[in-house]
């Protein structure tokens, strides 16, 4: 049962708290915890605490309080049985990367591509916004455990939220309750975690305020403390600002984590291809916002006799175990995948996850109790309410569902999720894939020469900008391992650990690739089908692992030998072929100029490796030029 504590102190504002339910005691031992908990609830001043437990009968009880509050709608249940809709504030519907700070004791650890404040003050701005936040709300206390509990690889946190939307979308997407106090005792390490909407229904004269479906405040801080391995997150109640599990523990905090203790977490699906021999490879990708990501974690292969098994779609902590070999778990347990573009033929696994059990976020709504959005079918609904509740109809110039919107599902509603994708042990890793989203230069695929150039290749991935992130869609930016918001700490110095988890690999060590499903001729047409087709490209990359497929030298790295790629019933055409794989010279010679221009952002932080790298590449180009 979920333990609830009164609060029964005066306070300045408000007088006595009244309880929400009849008391109980912290259903733990952990006496920095507790202390925690009821420090935390000194400075917000909620009504009470509820300690979860993560339990079936606590999310249905909390999704039928959201559905009373009027925050979710809930679905036909024939059509989309034990799912809800809820629609956000048009101001609180991505990730708020410009109020997003690491908050490092130097500046010089943040590095230029992240936000940094002192932490002195921002702890003083934070508990001045923090200060009674939550008067006339309940305090959840979210235990929690990113990765499977007990898991080698496995990180534990607990996160404070005034959001039961929070709570019930944690219980998706990790592993959330009593048996992660149970692993922790009386004194095991966790990671702090407090979150507020910042809308306390009690104002300071004391009166009642009246709730709103989607509370949220203007004033937005995400704000990580590496040191002290703390989030703290306010004013907004949407994605990874408030799901403070996912980007923030999952990538910024254990980023740092990894750095510290020599291990990696990065922002990369997980995916088991098996080849028509029986060999099964594992294979971890990164990719920026838009460039396929989940498609490709539940790609179903086109190339005859090869299938595939999803593992994760977007977080892995990958960790050298002892026999030199890059294990990796998935520590999430659910998916927050953006719904537009999602569709029978981009990603027909996704579709058949969510048909049940799912929480829908800024998707529009049919007129049966059903959802839809852009791309999940070829022609929308005559009539739909919007993200935003309005009526709307195929001529309203406008986006039904948000660009941004979301669904959030357990992993295990995914047709294509391993039956071992929890396994505590993880999964070695036999290849690292790293994408962008390139019209021009960059080839279909190309490998790495060694580990080295590999880092390179990570640290200089650029895409188009998308609606999950701040600034001018379609602008390409530099995005390095697909980690620019979410690395905790220098960027040039996660380069240098991933060059030093190489070392330390040795001849165990993934092979590297980057590939670009996205290049296009001089009509804008790709030239890629993508998609299933994809495992074509995978087949050469895992061939390349095996010693079973032939490559060609070229300045930029390793690419398909003539015939090694099958595109046995395709409608890729030898030119396109060959416009898919051609480097040149001119162009590449631009772009490092420009990743050197880029690197002088650094200073002397870009690792040696990595500007020889780069070196060699310049001048085996000017060779062949």
């Amino acid at each position: 049962m979920t333990a609830v504590e009164p609060l029964t102190r005066p306070t300045p504002l408000t007088g006595p708290a009244t309880p929400a339910a009849p008391a109980g005691r912290p259903p733990t031992a952990h006496a920095r915890l507790r202390a925690w908990v009821a420090e935390t609830a000194a400075l917000t001043r909620p009504d009470a605490v509820v300690w979860c437990d993560g339990s079936t009968q606590e999310y249905d009880r909390l999704c039928d309080l959201l559905v009373a509050q009027g925050t979710f709608v809930r679905l036909d249940a024939r059509r989309r049985p034990r799912s809800f809709l809820a629609r956000s504030t048009p101001d609180d519907v991505a990730r708020v990367e410009s109020r997003t700070f690491i908050c490092s004791e130097r500046a010089r650890d943040a590095g230029p591509t992240n936000n940094w404040r002192a932490p002195a003050q921002m702890r003083a701005e934070l508990e001045a916004v923090f200060d009674g936040s939550m008067r006339g709300r309940t305090l959840y206390v979210v235990p929690f455990a990113m990765g499977p509990v007990g898991s080698p690889l496995a990180q534990y946190g607990v996160e404070l939220t005034d959001s039961p939307y929070v709570v019930v979308s944690m219980h998706l997407m990790t592993r959330v309750g009593t048996a992660v106090l149970e692993h922790l005792g009386t004194d095991g390490a966790f990671v702090p975690a407090v979150h507020s909407v910042g809308m306390p229904l009690v104002d300071d004269a004391g009166e009642p305020v009246a709730d709103v479906p989607w509370p949220c405040s203007r004033t937005k801080y995400v704000a990580h403390f590496p040191q002290t391995r703390e989030i703290w997150s306010f004013g907004s109640g949407y994605g990874g600002n408030a799901l403070l599990g996912k980007k923030c523990f999952a990538l910024r905090i254990a980023s740092v984590m990894g750095r510290d203790e020599g291990w990696l977490a990065e922002h990369m699906l997980l995916l088991r291809l098996t080849s028509p021999q029986g060999r099964a490879f594992h294979v971890a990708a990164a990719f920026p916002s838009a460039c396929g990501k989940t498609n490709l974690a539940m790609i179903t292969p086109t190339l005859p006799g090869w299938t595939a098994q999803t593992i994760g779609d977007d977080i892995a902590w990958m960790r050298p175990d002892a026999d030199g070999r890059l294990r990796a778990i998935n520590p999430e347990a659910g998916f927050f995948g953006v719904a537009p573009g999602t569709g029978p033929r981009t990603n027909p696994a996704a579709v058949e996850m969510v048909a049940s059990d799912t929480i829908f976020t800024n998707v529009a709504l049919t007129d049966d109790g059903d959802v839809w959005w852009e791309g999940l079918t070829p022609e929308p609904p005559a009539h739909l309410v919007d993200w935003q509740g309005q009526d709307w109809t195929p001529d309203a110039g406008r986006p039904a569902a948000h660009p941004n919107s979301r669904f959030t599902v357990r992993a295990g509603r995914c047709p294509t999720i391993a039956p071992d994708w929890d396994d505590p042990a993880g999964v070695p890793v036999d290849a690292v894939l790293l994408g962008g989203r390139r019209a021009s230069t960059v080839p279909l695929v190309v490998q790495a020469r060694d580990w080295a150039h590999g880092v390179l290749l990570g640290a200089t991935i650029a895409s188009e900008q998308t609606a999950a992130a701040e600034g001018t869609v379609g602008e390409l930016r530099r995005d390095p391992f697909a980690m620019l918001p979410f690395t905790g700490y220098h960027a040039a110095d996660h380069w240098a650990h991933w060059l030093a988890v190489g070392e330390r690999l040795g001849a165990g060590a993934p092979a590297v690739f980057c590939v670009n499903w996205f290049r296009t001729d001089a009509d804008g047409r790709y030239l890629w089908p993508g998609f299933g087709d994809n495992a074509r490209v995978l087949a050469w990359a895992l061939g390349r692992v095996a010693g079973t497929a032939p490559a060609v030298d070229s300045p930029i790295g390793l690419l398909p030998a003539p015939g090694s790629l099958d595109l046995t019933g395709t409608d890729v055409t030898a030119d396109d072929l060959a416009a898919l794989l051609a480097v040149d010279v001119d162009a590449w010679l631009t772009e490092t100029d420009l990743v050197r221009e880029w690197f002088a952002g650094f200073g002397d932080a870009v690792p040696p490796q990595v500007l020889d790298a780069l070196g060699e590449v310049r001048r085996r180009l000017v060779g062949d030029g």
